[in-house]
């Protein structure tokens, strides 16, 4: 199950129904499965108040999600910054939506087991992530 929730900010508008059968398809052309998914919007604030208290990084991001796969079941919670996304949208020349998007499928791809440390690993998940999102149309 995949569930939208919020602290300190109004959850985006976006379509939860073809978001979530849209991550239900990617997951299953990585030989996986959607369990609890979680999705939290937040502000700046908390998302650099969770980067201190969990990663020991003192900085902002687009988003922080912790990965509680077993298997091939997908389960984890993402924290996304909806002030970093929408920076990152106008620096990127990208809507609002579209770097929403972005993120929220870059977060089920490190679930699926995609990295992005090295430039070759950034590589692949950009691609995958441009594959994903040509599915949601």
């Amino acid at each position: 199950m995949i569930t939208y929730n919020s602290i300190n900010v109004v959850i985006p508008d976006i379509d939860r129904q073809a978001v979530t059968s849209w991550i239900s398809q990617v997951a299953s052309g990585y030989g996986k499965k959607v369990g609890d998914i979680n999705y939290i919007f937040v502000d700046d604030g908390e998302i650099l108040r969770i980067n201190r208290q969990f990663i020991n990084h003192d900085y902002y991001t687009d988003h922080i999600g912790f990965d509680y796969t077993q298997g091939n079941i997908l389960s984890g919670d993402t924290y996304i910054s909806v002030d970093t996304v929408r920076t990152n949208a106008l620096l990127f020349h990208k809507s609002y939506q579209d770097e929403l998007h972005r993120v929220m499928i870059h977060s089920v791809l490190h679930l699926c087991g995609l990295k992005d440390k090295t430039t070759g690993e950034r590589l692949v998940m950009e691609k995958a992530e441009d594959a994903a999102l040509a599915l949601l149309g």
